[in-house]
C-alpha cells in the first residue's frame, strides 16, 4: 500500500473512532444526567453541571487511555526490534 493511501486510511479511521467516542460519551452522559421524562425544554443547572463533569471525566479517561496505549505500542515496537536484531530475550 502506498504511504499516501495508508495515511488517508489512518485519518479516516481516526475520524471514525472520534465520532464513535463522541456518540458513546453523549449517550452515557445523557443517560446519567438527564431524566428520561423532560419537565422543561431547557436543562436545569444541576443537569448542566452533571453533563459538564461527565464530559470532562470521559475526555480525561479517553486521553489517559490513548497515552497508555501509545506507550504500550512503543514498548511492543521496541521489543519487536530487539527480537528481530537477535538481542531480545524471549
Amino acid at each position: 500500500m502506498d504511504p499516501l493511501r495508508a495515511q488517508q486510511l489512518a485519518a479516516e479511521l481516526e475520524v471514525e473512532m472520534m465520532a464513535d467516542m463522541y456518540n458513546r460519551m453523549t449517550q452515557a452522559c445523557h443517560r446519567k444526567c438527564v431524566p428520561p421524562h423532560y419537565k422543561e425544554s431547557e436543562l436545569s443547572k444541576g443537569e448542566c453541571v452533571c453533563l459538564d463533569r461527565c464530559v470532562a471525566k470521559y475526555l480525561e479517561v479517553h486521553e489517559r487511555m490513548g497515552k497508555k496505549l501509545t506507550e504500550l505500542s512503543m514498548q511492543d515496537e521496541e521489543l519487536l526490534k530487539r527480537m528481530q536484531q537477535g538481542t531480545g530475550t524471549a
